[in-house]
């Protein structure tokens, strides 16, 4: 496959059809090539052989996905950066990266020393260029990095995930054989561009020939102007974490009436729990639902299952699938050694879909990613941090073995948001606790030390610490509930007992 081939031969085979449809907007294949064409002239015209990523900051515009593609078409792994992330996250990932370039189809505020190409310049530069197209010489090639995404990192620093081409092309001619998904579908984008799960609705779309159809953030604040653009979408690939479609169950609208060319229900990102399963099929008997796993680290997922009623009916949590064909599940013990099958351990991840480790990063990349011989062809391998176990071909997810967790699909490293928590003014020490409901974690909770006394109530303090948190931690990452101790709790080796703290939230 040569997936921006591919893309840009429907410019050709069906150019009026929509590649992307935001509200009442809609850009068709014909206009995605051309402008992303465009644009790459204009990206090779100022940075020739330099191939340092471009960052591109904004939300669901038409243009996320023209730069996406202007990026690598000129030879640049791109990194998606939403607007809902704060801006000292933002200067975290301007500073790991060395970005030289921020395309930004969001507003966004000028980066002293950086070029900050805002949306009416982006395309006044494609108008000017219109019918001109790159060479394919500067294209990213098949094992240079396509896109870099920064996912939590456990020094309070994001971590940047090189995804390469040949990484993405293996995820992709997998995922289309999932799925069986056939020219002009319309798939769901829930997530945003800055969220891995987002890398399965935009290129299974893109690579079939579909129809992404966005939903922002916005919307999903409001349920009653979601479900009224639902009823317009003709969506027929659902993608999201399952959280997103629990939240839409709890309305009984959310039914086949609402969206009845509905085909296929595809979870990444989280658990899903056979009750929000069998509401789907209740709720959607013409769908299927398909579950699968798989860290930023391997490119979005590398095992899937179709899940039916009789596997919703057993008491045990769902499996979350088989292992794609060019990837091995390992289940390692602490020591390295791979344990037999029906044994726990770490979930180690093997194979074409692994990165090639973190930009920039040597030393977490180190800890992360190794290489293994396997009768004599070397594979790329990857330590999750996952808990897991094989039993009979399927893998069974166990939840996180260390303190990173995920919640609403986000992966969240808790020390993260400790080390954040730690630079608001009023606080000395601090802990942060997933609790958990059904064996999933349904919020953060912060248990504070502060470093002086206060007139106010613990109430207010909390809201306020909260709201200095946000300058340093989007929105998904702040605790829900605050809790102020005179200390921390210690075990006998001298470490913070979060058990014990964890037993006060029971």
């Amino acid at each position: 496959m040569n997936l921006i081939s591919r893309i840009d031969s429907y410019a050709e085979s069906c150019p009026d059809r929509v590649a992307h449809q935001y509200k009442d907007s809609r850009l068709t294949y014909k206009q995605l090539k051309e402008a992303s064409d465009a644009l790459a002239c204009y990206l090779i015209e100022t940075f020739g052989d330099d191939r340092t990523p471009i960052v591109v900051y904004g939300h669901k515009q038409h243009e996320m996905l023209i730069c996406f593609l202007a990026c690598v078409k000129s030879g640049h792994a791109y990194i998606p950066a939403d607007f809902s992330l704060p801006s000292q996250r933002i200067e975290d990932i301007i500073r790991s990266s060395q970005t030289r370039l921020i395309l930004s189809p969001g507003e966004s505020p000028e980066r002293e020393g950086i070029r900050t190409v805002q949306s009416d310049e982006i395309n006044r530069l494609i108008r000017s260029r219109l019918g001109k197209t790159p060479s394919k010489d500067y294209q990213v090639k098949h094992h240079e990095t396509y896109y870099i995404i920064y996912t939590s990192g456990s020094t309070g620093k994001p971590k940047g995930v090189q995804i390469t081409l040949a990484n993405l092309e293996s995820f992709i001619r997998w995922g289309v054989g999932v799925g069986r998904f056939p020219e002009g579908e319309v798939f769901l984008n829930q997530a945003p561009f800055s969220f891995d799960l987002s890398v399965m609705d935009l290129y299974l779309a893109l690579v079939s020939g579909s129809t992404l159809y966005s939903i922002d953030k916005a919307m999903i604040a409001e349920p009653r102007e979601l479900f009224a653009h639902f009823k317009e979408s003709r969506v027929t690939v659902w993608v999201s974490t399952p959280s997103f479609a629990e939240m839409c169950l709890g309305d009984s609208s959310f039914k086949s009436e609402l969206l009845p060319n509905m085909k296929v229900f595809m979870f990444c990102g989280e658990t899903l729990s056979n009750q929000c399963a069998e509401k789907l099929y209740r709720r959607f008997p013409q769908a299927k639902v398909i579950n699968s796993y798989g860290p930023t680290e391997a490119t979005v997922a590398v095992t899937a299952l179709l899940v039916d009623l009789e596997l919703c009916a057993k008491g045990e949590p769902l499996p979350v699938g088989r292992v794609k064909e060019d990837c091995q599940i390992l289940i390692m013990d602490s020591e390295g050694v791979t344990q037999e099958e029906g044994d726990r351990g770490e979930i180690v991840i093997v194979g074409d879909s692994v990165s090639p480790g973190y930009y920039r990063n040597e030393e977490m990349t180190d800890k992360a990613f190794f290489n293994r011989s396997f009768d004599g062809d070397v594979k790329r391998c990857y330590r999750t941090g996952d808990e897991g176990y094989l039993k009979e071909g399927l893998l069974h997810y166990g939840g996180r073995i260390d303190f990173q967790i995920k919640l609403n699909g986000y992966r969240i490293e808790l020390e993260d948001i400790e080390n954040n928590l730690r630079k608001v003014e009023w606080v000395a020490n601090a802990v942060v606790l997933p609790i958990k409901k059904e064996e999933r974690v349904h919020y953060l909770a912060g248990v504070v030390v502060p470093n002086k006394k206060f007139d106010k109530k613990d109430f207010e303090m909390g809201q306020m610490i909260k709201a200095e948190l946000k300058n340093y931690l989007p929105d998904y990452m702040i605790p829900r509930k605050i809790m102020f101790r005179d200390s921390l709790p210690m075990t006998v080796n001298g470490k913070v007992n979060r058990v014990a703290l964890m037993e006060e939230f029971q």
